[in-house]
Formats: structure tokens, C-alpha cells, sequence
């Protein structure tokens, strides 16, 4: 695999292991984790072999969120004319957008991983995945409005889906901890694990059970539910017929069927 300053990337077994990897600083997001993501995810688009992909961060916490060294950088780069700062802070942030929209609209699941603290931009990345675990210890702030700003990046756009508008906005308004048992009862989480090394195990379990059904079949459900996001009831049931005018095509509905009536598990081509 591309050795990357702020990552660690495998494949196993159609699983790609994306982690966050600068446990020194606990996973605080540097300039290189802006763009290497980007390249992870067009990488992990473009290749057939994989079919889910696990968001983690090594060491003891999933991630401190944006550097605070690249924020001074960007302020470095301010001069006197409010109009040219104007431009280039709109830059800076489509840009880290764009980096989290590449997790959100790649074709494969995306489930994260989330141990210790998951603060400020690790709660816009992790608003980006498909699903979201983690273990007893973590904590979940949306800590932006401490810092004297707007979330900008991603949460208060993604996570009202997530948890419903009432308590995103109490979250988003007041920057407190969210604590394991709070988020899972939020639906922030959809399991909560006693360890990290279960929260792992588990979260793996569960991307190979998604790597084993149709590439297809799961690629097309994703992009159903995303379409729906934006989209009315009766835009969603004409899109589902036409698209899968083509999908039920597939052999993966033969191997399915007959896997089904023969009580084998099926092997899909990728």
C-alpha cells in the first residue's frame, strides 16, 4: 500500500482499513490528512476488490480533530484586505469539505471505529460515514462554538439526519461531552463496545458480513439511501426502477438465489 504522513492503510480480506495514524498527537488532523483522505477514498472507489471500509485512529483516542498548527497557518496567510481573506478562507474550507464529501459519497459502506475522544472535525468526519461504533470510553463534542466559530465542515449539515435537529443544536450550541451511553441513546452510535479491541473485532464483523453480500447489490442500496436525502418519495421509486432495470441484470442475483435455495453461502465476483 502508498505510505501516507497521516494515515495507515490495509486491505484485508475486501475490508479496507483506513486509520488515522498520528497517535502522538492524538490523530489531530494536519494538512497532509486533508488531501491524503482524498486520494485514500478515489482509491478505495476505483478498486473493485474492496467492498467496506473501517474508519479508526491509533492509539488511545480516534481524533483530537483539526490541528490547531494548520489553523495558524491558514491565519498566517491573512493580510489587510478583508475581501482577498475572504477568498481565501472560502478556499480552505471547500477544500477540507471536499475531503469528507469524498467519505460520504464513496460507492462502498464506510463504518468508523471511534475510541477516547472523537472532537470538533473528527464529529464532521465521522457524520460522513454510513455507520458509526464505538467503545465505553469515548467522548463526542462538537466543539467549534468553544473555539469562537461555526462547525463548517460538514456536521451541522450531515448530523441532524444522524440524531434529529432538537439535540444536534444543543450539542452544536453548547459544545458539552457526549459520553458513550448518551450517544448510542442518541443514535450518534449504533453499538457501544467494552473495549477497543472489541469495538475492532465487532466493527469488523460486521464489514465482512456487508463484504460477503452482492458488490452490487450493496453499492446500489448506498446510493438509494443517499438519493433520498435530497430526493421525494416518487423521484426515489422512479430512480430505484431504472436503476435496477440494469442491476437485476446481474449474475449476482442468480448466485444469490441460488445460494439462497441450496443453503451455501455465495462467493461474488468483485
Amino acid at each position: 500500500m502508498t505510505d501516507y504522513q497521516a494515515f495507515k492503510v490495509e486491505l484485508i480480506h475486501h475490508i479496507a482499513h483506513v486509520q488515522i495514524n498520528r497517535p502522538e498527537k492524538y490523530n489531530a488532523m494536519n494538512a497532509a490528512f486533508w488531501s491524503e483522505i482524498v486520494e485514500i477514498f478515489r482509491w478505495i472507489d476505483e478498486t473493485d476488490e474492496v467492498r467496506a471500509v473501517v474508519i479508526s485512529g491509533a492509539g488511545k483516542h480516534f481524533s483530537a480533530g483539526i490541528d490547531l498548527m494548520l489553523l495558524a497557518s491558514v491565519a498566517n496567510e491573512l493580510g489587510k484586505d478583508v475581501g482577498r481573506n475572504a477568498r481565501l478562507l472560502r478556499r480552505t474550507i471547500l477544500r477540507m469539505q471536499a475531503s469528507f464529501n469524498a467519505v460520504d459519497n464513496c460507492r462502498k459502506p464506510v463504518l468508523a471505529a471511534i475510541q477516547g475522544y472523537c472532537i470538533g472535525g473528527a464529529i464532521d468526519l465521522v457524520s460522513a460515514c454510513d455507520m458509526r461504533y464505538c467503545s465505553s470510553d469515548a467522548q463526542f463534542s462538537i466543539k467549534e462554538v468553544d473555539m469562537g466559530m461555526a462547525a463548517d465542515v460538514g456536521t451541522l449539515q450531515r448530523l441532524p439526519r444522524i440524531i434529529g435537529d432538537g439535540i444536534m443544536r444543543e450539542l452544536a450550541y453548547t459544545g458539552r461531552n457526549v459520553a458513550a451511553d448518551e450517544a448510542l441513546r442518541i443514535g450518534l452510535v449504533n453499538r457501544v463496545f467494552d473495549t477497543n479491541e472489541a469495538l475492532l473485532d465487532g466493527v469488523f464483523a460486521i464489514a465482512a458480513e456487508i463484504a460477503g453480500k452482492s458488490p452490487l447489490a450493496v453499492a446500489g442500496t448506498k446510493h438509494m439511501i443517499s438519493y433520498m436525502r435530497d430526493h421525494r418519495i416518487d423521484d426515489g421509486l422512479e430512480y430505484i426502477a431504472t436503476w435496477n432495470a440494469a442491476m437485476l441484470q446481474s449474475t449476482d442475483l442468480r448466485v444469490a438465489v441460488a445460494a439462497h435455495m441450496s443453503k451455501q453461502k455465495p462467493e461474488f465476483a468483485d
